[in-house]
């Protein structure tokens, strides 16, 4: 990696400032702030309580060692409990180590403490949080750009909220994946600025799809200005399973370079990135090396590795890595664009709380650079196996076969339909005949947390065109009356006249249940659509 003098700086891209971005103005009391740390200053003007009232005198913690998972994908080893089941099951003695936070430190610029940490603060949070944030940006994503910086948020969706209402308009559009997270739509609704989706393949968004919607966008027929605003998730794309190859990123920066487009690169799967899904009879248990810098180097590149501009803005939440209740990520941006977020952010909720900050930086600050790489890479073994069990699951409840992708999101890729298993001594009647109908089709995902299913309704016994649009709903209700909970597809879709309703989705999560349920809930899940492809009413 070149060192910071000889990158460029970001060029200016404050033209892509909201109106209300450009009308915030430093928060008059925290702009105080400047003064806060003179040696001998006095401080009369803030109405900060005293840290004498504090009730808390310290707080500790008993925290796993970062190297608590195996790196091996021995299966049997790590498929039975979950990393959160093992935390509270304690099927055996966990490794801890003692991390402590004082009210009260000799060295409060160098020493996490409450006086601190539970004090008024800036948006900016605690300055060794922002070190640590800052060192490992570095170190990891590898910004092309010299004068990058970062800064604290509480979690990828405020990220998104904050950087939407920074760079667009009501009345604007902005491009996103034509299946996306759904709180990323929600949130930029109200205020009127809507998505516009772009098809996916198995390299992730399309560059050719993208560059003809930008270059033959009609302000006239679509009643607003081209988008200027790109918001994509490229690694375990939320909810496909997608991973956006280099190649791809390339060719998509390169278009919005041309097209001076602002991408908001909302990543919180980045670090949960999988080898290929094998079947089981094909499958082989591997020692893996902790070796979590070779690690990090393995993965998909960053788009802000690519970004010599500085027109990306990178989001990070410790959600998916640490705990989603600390509410705490950090922006990867350009400085002006931090500036501005950070106006944002201290007249709304100021700072991430300050429990939260100060446990999650201790953490880090005992387990280091090094330690925390390798909890991740611990964290990535967990969730392959995870993901495997419940592919496995479903390969035992139905059969599946293995196909390419020619169509839609998942051209190129390896896809598994799913059908009933043959049952023994069947014979080629009309029923092995339905029995050899296709329930729903899948791509092992590449990263993240979910399985999208695609489900083949044409499929269902009496299916009339215009049956279509219900099929979804009834099948989810009944699942769900039936004890096994799924994320309805419509959610997922970035503008609903894109979607083909003959073939409804759903998105399945493999995070959170144990293993004994997850073979529960596919044992569940089959015989209801079974059932439902035989008698949908």
């Amino acid at each position: 990696m070149p060192s910071s003098e000889k990158r460029q700086k970001a060029v200016d891209l404050s033209h892509h400032l909201s109106e209300v971005a450009r009308a915030r103005e430093t928060s008059p009391l925290k702009g105080l702030a400047r003064y806060f740390g003179r040696p001998g200053m006095i401080s009369l003007a803030g109405g900060m309580p005293s840290p004498d009232y504090f009730p808390f005198a310290g707080i500790s913690g008993d925290a796993l060692v970062s190297e608590s998972f195996s790196v091996s994908n021995n299966h049997s080893e790590s498929s039975g409990l979950s990393w959160l089941w093992k935390l509270f099951g304690a099927s055996r003695k966990e490794k801890t180590t003692t991390i402590n936070i004082p009210k009260f430190t000799d060295h409060p610029a160098e020493q996490v403490n409450l006086a601190t940490a539970l004090q008024y603060g800036t948006a900016t949070g605690l300055p060794q949080l922002s070190k640590f944030i800052s060192d490992f940006v570095e170190k990891v994503y590898q910004p092309a750009y010299s004068d990058w910086t970062t800064l604290v948020q509480t979690g990828n969706t405020d990220g998104w909220g904050r950087s939407i209402l920074m760079l667009c308009n009501p009345g604007e559009a902005f491009i996103t994946e034509d299946w996306t997270y759904p709180s990323a739509l929600a949130s930029s609704k109200p205020y009127g600025i809507h998505p516009v989706g772009v098809p996916m393949d198995s390299d992730g968004m399309r560059s050719d799809e993208l560059r003809k919607l930008l270059s033959d966008w009609d302000e006239t027929a679509r009643g607003c200005k081209r988008p200027h605003v790109m918001y994509t998730v490229p690694v375990g794309q939320n909810p496909t399973g997608l991973t956006t190859s280099l190649a791809r990123k390339k060719e998509i920066y390169d278009i919005c370079v041309e097209y001076d487009i602002i991408i908001v690169e909302d990543d919180p799967y980045y670090f949960l990135q999988m080898t290929p899904y094998a079947a089981k009879f094909e499958r082989r248990s591997q020692a893996g090396s902790a070796d979590p810098e070779k690690w990090l180097a393995s993965l998909s590149p960053s788009y802000v590795k690519l970004d010599y501009q500085g027109r990306v803005i990178r989001l990070d939440t410790f959600s998916k890595t640490i705990a989603p209740g600390s509410r705490l990520g950090f922006f990867t941006c350009n400085p002006r664009f931090a500036e501005r977020l950070e106006r944002a952010g201290e007249t709304s909720a100021q700072a991430p709380c300050g429990f939260g900050q100060s446990l999650i930086t201790q953490l880090l600050m005992t387990w280091q650079f090094e330690g925390y790489a390798r909890w991740l890479q611990g964290l990535s073994v967990q969730y392959e196996a995870r993901r495997d069990s419940l592919i496995d699951a479903l390969s035992d409840e139905f059969q599946l076969k293995m196909s390419l992708g020619t169509t839609g999101a998942w051209r190129g890729c390896t896809v598994y339909t799913a059908s009933a298993k043959p049952r023994r001594g069947a014979l080629m009647s009309e029923k092995f005949a339905r029995d050899e109908q296709t329930y729903f089709s899948l791509v092992p995902p590449t990263a993240g947390m979910f399985l999208w299913l695609k489900m083949h309704f044409k499929n269902v016994r009496g299916f009339k065109p215009g049956d279509e649009e219900t099929l979804e709903v009834k099948l989810w209700v009944k699942i769900a009356e039936a004890g096994v909970l799924t994320g309805p597809g419509r959610y997922f879709a970035a503008e609903e006249d894109g979607v083909n309703p003959a073939e409804g989705h759903y998105r399945i999560s493999f995070s959170f249940a144990s293993e004994e349920d997850l073979k529960k809930a596919v044992k569940i899940f089959g015989e209801v659509v079974r059932d439902f492809f035989e008698n949908p009413q």
